[in-house]
């Protein structure tokens, strides 16, 4: 059987100015200091990873390999979320949106989704030149204004959307698969692929292309009130890279799924440091070991309440407690006897 690797962290929500989170080498020493295996590495912040620079030098991919192997680290995979984000966004988050992009490209929709695209792009040439199998990303939205079913929806406008949004990922989707690297989305409110049913449209939309992939990330799950668990018996063939983030969902009298406006301390569901929310991670663990997931455990740390220093310490080690390790042969093997076709013939009755 094959395992899960890990204990890994997403380098994006603890990049600072000051050290040691200014630069590679600051953070890949401070990260292997707490026990950590790899890193998932950001490449749109260039305090860390130059994304250009990288497609263009392998000398600079190999200075990166070699920054992150001094520390004892791998890199589990590049990710690509804020320009996947922008590859599809729809005019009522333009302003938002514009400030996952570079100035060149701001106030300039048609310029943003090309620049994101290209970059994108690079990201397929750059995971192969590391060795990656897998890259994380966003899908974008030209849908979720639509969510909730009020006014009502005009007919096609759902498979409108969904064709657009192929339309934009099918020639990355194919540069993926000339470098045999997979397109794992991270199935995100906010996004058009947020659950199970908008990821299948999406599968129908793209021909079920081979590298449309799934980054599993329960929290998310937690938050719509969808079974996590069930969701990786029902796709596990589809999940090739894994968050590990804590969630819960407390509803109330005030407010429940939508969370009434209020900030991520008072909404019913919100995002919690290892072990502090609801997920039963003893299960999904098992799950996905059970279905042979072999890639890398990495912590997302996102938490309304706790310090993230002590979310990065107390996470290498919850990640470590529940990798499984798996065995050379099965439990009951000393019971076993050796293959007798006749004998089998007999305990079946139908060899007297």
């Amino acid at each position: 059987m094959t395992q899960i690797k890990g204990p890994g962290i997403f380098l994006a929500q603890f990049v600072q100015d000051q050290a040691p989170f200014n630069n590679l080498t600051n953070i890949c020493q401070w990260v292997a200091s707490l026990g950590y295996k790899a890193v998932q590495i950001p490449t749109w912040d260039k305090r860390l990873f130059d994304l250009k620079l990288a497609y263009e030098s392998q000398t600079y991919c190999e200075e990166i390999q070699g920054v992150v192997r001094e520390a004892g680290l791998e890199i589990s995979e590049l990710s690509t979320h804020l320009q996947g984000q922008l590859v599809a966004v729809h005019p009522a988050y333009d302003k938002q949106f514009d400030g996952f992009a570079i100035d060149e490209v701001k106030n300039n929709p048609q310029a943003r989704m090309h620049w994101a695209i290209e970059q994108v792009g690079m990201a397929a040439k750059v995971s192969a030149n590391f060795g990656l199998k897998a890259h994380a990303t966003f899908s974008g939205a030209l849908l979720w204004q639509t969510i909730y079913p009020w006014p009502q929806r005009p007919p096609g406008l759902v498979e409108d959307g969904f064709a657009e949004l192929a339309k934009r990922w099918l020639p990355l989707l194919n540069k993926f698969e000339d470098v045999g690297v997979d397109v794992c989305y991270e199935l995100h409110p906010g996004e058009d692929l947020h659950d199970g049913v908008t990821f299948e449209r999406f599968l129908e939309a793209t021909g079920n292309h081979p590298r449309a992939n799934i980054l599993y990330d329960p929290s998310h799950f937690v938050l719509q009130q969808l079974d996590y668990l069930a969701f990786i018996d029902i796709y596990h063939d589809r999940i090739r890279a894994f968050h590990v983030k804590d969630a819960e969902f407390r509803p109330n009298g005030r407010s429940g799924v939508y969370g009434g406006y209020q900030d991520w301390q008072n909404r019913p569901g919100r995002f919690r440091s290892l072990g502090d929310g609801q997920i039963d991670f003893k299960q999904i663990f098992s799950k996905l070991t059970q279905y042979g997931f072999d890639g890398w455990a990495v912590l997302e740390w996102e938490c309304c309440l706790k310090h993230p220093d002590d979310g990065a310490k107390e996470g290498a080690p919850f990640i470590t407690k529940h990798l499984i390790r798996t065995p050379e042969h099965a439990f009951d093997d000393f019971a076993s006897s050796d293959e007798n076709p006749l004998l089998n013939r007999k305990i079946l009755g139908l060899e007297l």
